[in-house]
């Protein structure tokens, strides 16, 4: 495991599980939000974001967590493993709200500065339809894929994997 990615929806523990995937292996961790977002939410020009994340993949070693659905093709092309947090919604939903209590007003540490947690009706309707929407289009993008896939339908099978590496 050399090139990783962390896909799943928002609220699955990504960022959580990349971060300890970090300090076990040691490889650089890179998250798409920090790629894609300039500060005050505005949105990096698309090839310019697409540009910053090529240059990441170009090296021989990382770990990238987070979605962008049009740049998948170009992660999995590089990548030898992909984690796929594949949890209920009902857990994602849960998690987003208590991320939202935890940072409100506030940008994560794996989000772009001056980017504010927020929770509006548009961001829970992407999470609520996420797992429907992604499910088939994951499993199509990883079909062909010559690395491991590691896919995890819930928090104790993702920490029983976790025990399992040096």
């Amino acid at each position: 495991m050399q090139r990783i990615l962390v896909i799943g929806s928002p609220g699955a523990g990504k960022t959580t599980l990349s971060h300890e995937l970090a300090a076990r292996t040691g490889l650089p961790l890179f998250h798409l939000d920090k790629l894609f977002w300039l500060p005050g939410w505005v949105e990096r020009d698309r090839d310019e974001a697409r540009a910053e994340l090529a240059e990441v993949l170009a090296g021989e070693r990382w770990i990238i967590d987070g979605n962008y659905g049009s740049s998948l093709p170009m992660r999995i092309a590089r990548a030898d493993t992909v984690v796929w947090l594949d949890y209920p919604t009902w857990l994602c939903l849960g998690r987003v709200f208590k991320r939202w209590w935890m940072y409100r007003g506030t940008a994560r540490p794996d989000m772009t500065e001056d980017c504010p947690e927020n929770l509006n009706l548009e961001f829970l309707l992407y999470v609520l339809n996420f797992r429907s929407a992604w499910q088939h289009r994951n499993a199509a993008a990883l079909g062909e894929f010559g690395g491991t896939v590691h896919r995890f339908t819930s928090p104790a099978a993702t920490a029983a994997w976790q025990g399992t590496l040096s």
